[in-house]
């Protein structure tokens, strides 16, 4: 008798969409035996060449529910994945711990329920007197900041993860695609995913992995998905202050809904996603860095040496992420406007699974 993995070599699987998603799908699938085909115009312009890597699971503050059951999936693969990265590039590895600071009290009062109420020994309060808060309320000349660290979540490089997974999808000879695709059809069992150039590449299953793009190949009146764009953005500062070291900060930390990255001496980077739009506006420095009430003199005279953006999607009216089988061997992941790069193992290994019930 043939083995899964042999009858599987037969199957040719498109995945459209060559983001964090739609790469650890493919890698995935790969495993199984499939052929596999990455089709996107422009790889490097996709929204997760904007992402900073944060990987908050174990933080999370809802125990319970559809997206905890994705990320502690994901929390319990992602050793996994690294060791299986890690062939390819040994210094890909996640950098921990995860801070979250506040200066609002109602906020600080709910991180402390939480922490009590969960009685997780990885998770514990910052109180304005830890060791940790000082020094960064010291940096960001701030008194007034609080939270909690997680000693199991952290941040994972997006760039180096990229990077190391195109390593992965070379070694696995999946093929690429660079161009548009502006209909997909099925016919006589086939699927046929028409270029802009009029091309068809012709599969057993399709893949949706592009963000907003993805419900323009659909059956909207059917499927009624509704996504709505929301830009990610990042900017690395440069200053010139020689009484502040960066470095003496944690490696990344989230004051008010910004996340910080120290990456030297004298550069962080900051980065939010929170607006409901496909262009940063002006202003993008002022808007931000204004997260305390009162900004330290060094971050007021920075200098953004670095700045770029992402178009995410959000689902309109249903949990985010989306992952459907939308039927007859078609199948949607998208709307991970957070937590893509956490939720990746989680969602490539339900699509593993639902492609080889397809051909049970």
């Amino acid at each position: 008798m043939k083995s899964l993995k042999e009858n599987f070599k037969k199957a040719h699987i498109v995945i459209i969409g060559s983001g964090i998603i739609g790469k650890f799908n493919a890698l995935e699938l790969s495993e199984l035996g499939f052929r596999i085909t990455i089709i996107d115009p422009a790889e490097e312009k996709n929204s997760s060449n904007a992402a900073l890597g944060i990987l908050m699971g174990n933080m999370y503050q809802k125990k319970k529910g559809r997206s905890w059951d994705l990320r502690k999936q994901s929390i319990e693969l992602w050793p996994k994945w690294i060791e299986f990265l890690q062939k390819f590039n040994f210094e890909l590895k996640i950098k921990k711990p995860l801070i979250q600071l506040t200066t609002n009290e109602e906020k600080f009062k709910k991180l402390e329920k939480f922490i009590y109420e969960n009685n997780d020994h990885n998770l514990q309060i910052l109180q304005k007197d830890s060791i940790i808060v000082k020094k960064i309320s010291k940096a960001f000349q701030t008194k007034n900041i609080k939270g909690m660290i997680s000693f199991k979540d952290g941040r994972i490089n997006a760039v180096s993860l990229l990077k190391t997974l195109n390593k992965c999808l070379k070694n696995k000879k999946i093929n690429f695609v660079y161009e548009e695709i502006i209909k997909i059809r099925k016919s006589n069992n086939q699927w046929f995913s028409t270029t802009k150039n009029y091309r068809d590449i012709k599969s057993d299953i399709v893949i949706l992995c592009n963000s907003l793009k993805a419900i323009d190949l659909i059956d909207n009146l059917t499927h009624k998905i509704k996504l709505k764009p929301v830009l990610g953005q990042a900017i690395e500062v440069g200053i010139n202050d020689e009484e502040v070291d960066l470095l003496t900060l944690p490696k990344q930390f989230n004051i008010n809904g910004k996340n910080i990255i120290p990456i030297s001496k004298n550069k962080l980077i900051i980065g939010s996603t929170d607006e409901y739009s496909t262009k940063p506006e002006k202003n993008v420095f002022e808007k931000i860095t204004n997260f305390l009430d009162n900004k330290p003199n060094w971050l007021i005279n920075g200098q953004v040496t670095k700045k770029w953006f992402g178009v995410r999607s959000r689902p309109e009216g249903e949990p985010s992420p989306i992952m459907k089988n939308l039927g007859d061997g078609l199948i949607i992941c998208t709307g991970f406007y957070k937590n893509g790069i956490l939720l990746a193992p989680a969602c490539s290994k339900w699509v593993a699974n639902e492609i080889k019930n397809y051909f049970s």
